[in-house]
């Protein structure tokens, strides 16, 4: 029985729609050029703000970020951010009694933000407030914490089978892949995702019924 479902936070709940398109306008490149780069060095393994790196070789991306923000143009999320499922499905996991904890690969400013829009949701936390990210066993350990049950009462959702699933899985989580944005629409009908995840969804409302006891 699930007793805890914790997410992914990009493209999972919030579409990284805004996010890299301010960072082609800082940089000064087209939108397209950007959400190709991102996708093609994610879908390599590769740390996405490569993608940066490929634009402005030896760019500092942490001072660069430093720079956006001082100058007014730095990360910011609200709710048209948000995929239209989201409160849906969450609130309907609650509805269930299952304890909802939101965690991915953000910035401690992303979980601030994060946690203003007032989300159906226990535990909002990234990687910036836990000081490890994904695919590190150690996020992992600290969502378990957070889903307060044991590992196999708990599911991970998201779309990426590196940073997700697999570590999921080693951490003794159970998986469900989410068929959003690129990522997930990349590795959908990979042998080992099909394999691998408990469940592979379309959308996040198809939690609650796959969940319901």
């Amino acid at each position: 029985m699930i007793r805890a479902a914790i997410f992914d936070i990009g493209e999972t709940l919030i579409s990284d729609t805004r996010y890299w398109a301010s960072w082609a306008d800082w940089l000064g490149v087209p939108h397209h050029t950007m959400s190709a780069l991102v996708g093609a060095v994610v879908a390599q393994g590769r740390d996405n703000s490569d993608a940066l790196r490929m634009i402005k070789p030896g760019i500092d991306v942490n001072a660069e970020y430093k720079a956006r923000e001082a100058a007014g143009r730095g990360e910011y999320l609200d709710e048209s951010d948000l995929y239209p499922d989201v409160r849906p499905a969450l609130a309907g996991l609650q509805a269930l009694g299952i304890r909802v904890v939101l965690a991915g690969n953000q910035t401690v400013k992303a979980g601030k933000l994060l946690r203003a829009l007032d989300l159906p949701a226990d535990v909002i936390a990234t990687s910036g407030d836990w000081g490890c990210a994904k695919p590190d066993p150690e996020f992992f350990a600290r969502a378990i914490a957070a889903a307060e049950v044991p590992p196999h009462e708990a599911v991970y959702v998201g779309d990426h089978p590196q940073n997700d699933l697999t570590p999921a899985i080693q951490a003794g989580l159970r998986t469900a892949h989410i068929r959003r944005g690129a990522l997930g629409h990349l590795w959908a009908d990979d042998p080992d995702v099909i394999a691998s995840a408990d469940w592979r969804i379309n959308t996040l409302t198809e939690l609650v019924p796959a969940l319901t006891p």
